[in-house]
C-alpha cells in the first residue's frame, strides 16, 4: 500500500518538475518576445595565439542564441553586435598553445563595462558572458 501511494506520489512530483521545466522555458520565450527592446555591446579579445573567438551574434532566441565564431582572428580583435530582450552578451576566444597562452576578454554597453575576464595556460578559454543590461 506505501509503495503504491510513493510511487503515485513520484510520478506526480516527476511530472510536475517536467511540466515546471517546460513551462518555465515557455515564460522565457515570452518574457524574450515582450522585452523587445535591442541593444549594442562591444566585445574585445586580446592576448596571443588565440586561435578561435565565439561570441553570441544576435540571431536566435534567449535560450537558443545564433554563435557566431571567428578562427584565427587577428589580435586585437574587436566586434560591436546588436542583441534582443534578454538575450546575454557573451564572447569565448579560445587559444591551445604548448608554449603557454594569454587571453582577455571584455564585453562594454554605452562605454560601462559588464564583463571582464583573463587567463593564462597551456591551454585557455577564457570567457565573458553578462547579463541583458534591458533587464535591470
Amino acid at each position: 500500500m506505501h509503495r503504491t501511494i510513493r510511487a503515485a506520489v513520484c510520478s506526480v512530483a516527476v511530472a510536475g518538475l517536467a511540466f515546471g521545466l517546460s513551462s518555465c522555458s515557455e515564460a522565457v520565450d515570452q518574457v524574450d518576445k515582450a522585452v523587445d527592446e535591442t541593444y549594442e555591446v562591444t566585445y574585445e579579445v586580446t592576448g596571443k595565439n588565440v586561435d578561435s573567438i565565439e561570441f553570441h551574434g544576435g540571431g536566435g532566441k534567449a535560450l537558443e542564441p545564433k554563435i557566431e565564431s571567428v578562427s584565427k582572428p587577428e589580435l586585437p580583435w574587436k566586434k560591436t553586435v546588436k542583441l534582443r530582450g534578454i538575450m546575454p552578451a557573451a564572447v569565448m576566444p579560445v587559444a591551445a598553445d604548448p608554449e603557454g597562452a594569454q587571453v582577455a576578454c571584455k564585453i562594454t554597453y554605452k562605454g560601462k563595462v559588464l564583463e571582464e575576464q583573463s587567463a593564462k595556460g597551456l591551454v585557455t578559454a577564457g570567457g565573458c558572458t553578462a547579463e541583458s543590461p534591458v533587464t535591470g
